[in-house]
Formats: structure tokens, sequence, C-alpha cells
């Protein structure tokens, strides 16, 4: 193989599905509003898709407050739930990467999917990235009590997949966060509409438009990269 990452300190590449294999973002974004409404909750939908990478225990609370949260969170949650499966025929997989999961196999990574998706959900985008054969690990929401940005996915996908260490490739500054917290880089995508500078800015050693460009990186050398110092902190949203 042209590259030896088993030699390297990060042998394992970690992948967040939705945004970043999946071009859900937006699915997600309105599935998420229209359960706002549906309960009579004004927030504009930027606010929401700012949101969207965190887990959906952790949404409602950041977009519309505690109380919220406290009186209506579950019921949002259902809603949201009911609301992105209307959507999820509608769902594709990014240009590049099922081609980027093979790549990475071929070049002697461990890859494993940290999805904090609902099982369904998850189960439904791999079957059409058509890659399920290649993973060494799945994870959803129900493996890991806290969702991102706190780190508990991705230590349980680095688990399962028998890696010792880890790249995280994620899409939001909660994957480059979450990333931080289990000492792994991140090497983050533009493909959930955050922007270069703050993805950067978060702690990214990598920022790329989307995963073809994925397929030219130097992974040899992003199998030897530290996280930044002090790059594990909460994303803060607007």
């Amino acid at each position: 193989m042209a590259d030896a990452p088993r030699k390297h300190r990060h042998d394992t590449v970690l992948l967040d599905v939705d945004g970043t294999l999946v071009d859900s973002t937006y699915h997600h974004a309105l599935a998420w509003h229209r359960a706002f409404q549906a309960h009579g909750i004004r927030v504009p939908m930027w606010k929401v898709h700012r949101a969207i990478g965190m887990g959906g225990d952790r949404l409602v609370a950041a977009v519309a407050g505690d109380d919220v949260e406290e009186s209506l969170g579950d019921a949002l949650r259902e809603e949201w739930e009911k609301g992105y499966e209307g959507l999820i025929d509608e769902v594709e997989p990014l240009p590049g990467a099922a081609d980027l999961v093979r790549a990475l196999v071929e070049k002697g990574f461990v890859v494993a999917l940290a999805s904090s998706g609902k099982p369904d959900h998850t189960q439904t985008a791999v079957e059409r990235l058509g890659v399920g054969d290649l993973l060494a690990a799945v994870t959803t929401s129900e493996d890991a009590e806290s969702s991102k940005p706190a780190p508990d996915i991705l230590s349980v996908a680095l688990e399962k997949s028998g890696g010792t260490s880890a790249i995280v490739v994620g899409d939001s500054t909660f994957d480059v966060a979450s990333a931080a917290r289990i000492g792994s880089p991140c090497v983050a995508t533009r493909t959930g509409g955050f922007g270069r500078d703050e993805l950067r800015g978060a702690g990214a050693v990598l920022v790329a438009d989307g995963m073809v460009d994925l397929l030219e990186a130097d992974w040899a050398g992003l199998a030897e990269a530290s996280p930044p110092q002090g790059a594990d902190h909460d994303p803060q949203l607007p």
C-alpha cells in the first residue's frame, strides 16, 4: 500500500455522516424548523441551521431556550423525526463520499462512522453510500449518552472499530470540538454550511470544500497531525 497509517500516530478515520457523507444538513434544518412551527415556537431558520451538527438532545435548548426544552423538548424531537423521515428520500450521498471511504481503506486506515443520528437514518445513509462492507464500526444515537460537542460518540466509534487513535472528519464546529476532546485532529468540510474561517478558527487542521477535495489530501501527513492547542472549547452559537 502507498501509505502505512498503522505505523503512524493515527491509524483510524472516524467519519461524521449527516452533512459530511450525505447531503442532509438542510433537510434536518427544515424538519426542525417545521417542528418548532408546529408547536408555536418562532425561531428563524438560520438559527436552526447553525445548530445542526449538535445532538438533538441539545438543539432545542440551544435554539429556543431551556424553558422550551423543559416543556416541549421530547415533543419537538418527535415532530422533527417525523418531519425528517418525510424528507429522507431526497437525501443523497455527497460527491466523492463513497470514493473517499474506499480510498482510506486502500491506504490502510481503519474506517468507522461516528454518527449520533437515529439508527434508521444512519442505516439508510450507509445503504445509499454502498460502503457498509468496508466499515469497521457504525455508531448511532443509541451508543452514547451525551451528543456532540461531547466526545462520547467518537470514543465509542474508536473503541468499536478496534483502532487506537483517530483523525476525525466532520462538517461543523461541533465535530471539531468533539475531536479535540479525544486528542484527535479534525479535518472539516464546508458541506454543512459552516465557513472556512470559522472551521479553521475552531481548530480544524484542514478545511476542504467537500469529499472530492479530500481524495487528494495528504493522509500520511494527517496521520501524524495533532489537534491545535486550546481547541477543546464549546462552539458558541450566534
